[in-house]
């Protein structure tokens, strides 16, 4: 008898979360599920509350309703650094990172809270702390390698093109050793060879370091090649779910977003 495949857990669940900025509302009573494993693709006009809903989850906005549930734990109203904890990494559509610091040490950085020393063991460097550090070194030029910064690690980041900047900052967020990475418009401002650089980087950290990928990003092409699922915003409510082939044929998501001829994707 044939093995019955396993259905994938959720991973995150957001439930009616409604989100307000004085007489604007940037979210209303919004609901989706992300599955373990998956790319999942949020998409939607500027301003429709894609970035919002990013702010919820890292625990920069504490929405005034709804839920939002990682790995069944409910984290409305925790804060960034303990959501960080539970293995939620983030890489920002504009570049957070230090521009006065190599490659090697911004990815280090990213990596100070998971290490678990005291101020004595720091200052002397031996024992735990030293261990750690290594630990912590390796991963980091296991993460350099994956995504071709070997050449750029001793360099500062300020000095770097825009595209490989972007490229770091996706790799500092893998340094925090995360189960569900939210990659907020990864390609904005590239070109084409670095768009598909990114896209087959993406596409690596889901399949072969096995992390689930919350997207945001204008580029349709980009959304509709890797995302196994894609829900829709338009002013801050959720009009469209399904597969890239079913957005890309819905009538609603055509009429709001992708304009009269629709966007076609993997089914």
């Amino acid at each position: 008898m044939a093995e019955l495949k396993k259905k994938p857990s959720i991973q995150l669940e957001i439930s009616a979360l409604s989100m307000g900025f004085g007489g604007i509302q940037a979210t209303r009573d919004v609901s989706f599920s992300v599955y373990e494993g998956e790319i999942y693709s949020i998409i939607g006009p500027n301003g429709a509350g894609k970035t919002t809903i990013f702010n919820c989850i890292s625990g920069i906005y504490h929405p005034q309703e709804g839920s939002i549930r990682f790995q069944g734990k409910e984290i409305v109203g925790m804060r960034p650094h303990k959501i960080a904890h539970l293995g939620i990494a983030r890489a920002f559509q504009n570049i957070e990172l230090f521009r006065g610091m190599t490659v090697l040490d911004n990815l280090m950085s990213a990596r100070g809270f998971l290490l678990h020393y005291g101020l004595f063991r720091s200052a002397l460097f031996v024992g735990k702390c030293l261990q750690e550090e290594v630990k912590a070194r390796d991963a980091v030029e296991e993460i350099i390698e994956f995504l071709d910064l070997q050449l750029f690690r001793k360099m500062p980041v300020g000095g770097l093109s825009y595209g490989l900047q972007k490229r770091v900052e996706l790799a500092r967020a893998l340094a925090m050793n995360p189960k569900l990475l939210l990659v907020d418009e990864p390609v904005s401002g590239m070109n084409l060879d670095e768009t598909e650089d990114m896209a087959r980087y993406l596409l690596d950290i889901n399949e072969e370091m096995n992390i689930t990928v919350l997207l945001v990003e204008h580029d349709m092409g980009l959304v509709m090649d890797l995302s196994d699922r894609i829900t829709v915003l338009n002013f801050g409510i959720k009009i469209a779910e399904g597969s890239p082939r079913e957005i890309g044929q819905n009538p609603d998501v055509i009429s709001a977003y992708l304009g009269e001829e629709g966007v076609q994707g993997r089914s």
